[in-house]
């Protein structure tokens, strides 16, 4: 596994947006696929983005498609998730994830290192 911690939430405006970070400890990291997953108040934890090892290949939820955008910088195990055009209904926990496979998933239960999470809200 990898320790991963998550950075840059906080308060926007709608339509604005937010840079997040997820710094990884371990040297394994560029062997890790890497996501983002959120959890609104009272829902379920759903997936929002997924990318390779490389970064090469990227998966988005329909719901942040166009408007967030996943990359990762192995030299700094870190994995961001630039997220724009930011709505109501993207104020959640967000959490970062890793799995050291190759195939990129959405499945929560494919990914075995998770971090605490960074709060994002979303204001009107």
């Amino acid at each position: 596994q990898v320790q991963l911690v998550e950075s840059g939430g906080g308060l926007v405006q709608a339509g604005g947006s937010l840079r997040l970070s997820c710094a990884a400890s371990g040297r394994t990291f560029a062997m890790y696929s890497m996501a983002w997953f959120r959890q609104a108040p009272g829902q379920e934890r759903e997936f929002v983005a997924a990318s390779s090892w490389s970064g090469g290949g990227t998966y988005y939820a329909d719901s942040v498609k166009g408007r967030f955008t996943i990359s990762r910088d192995n030299a700094k195990n870190t994995v961001y998730l630039q997220m724009n055009s930011l709505k109501v209904e993207d104020t959640a926990v967000y959490y970062c994830a890793g799995r050291p496979y190759s195939r990129i998933t959405s499945t929560i239960a494919d990914f075995d290192s998770w971090g605490q999470g960074t709060r994002v809200t979303v204001s009107s």
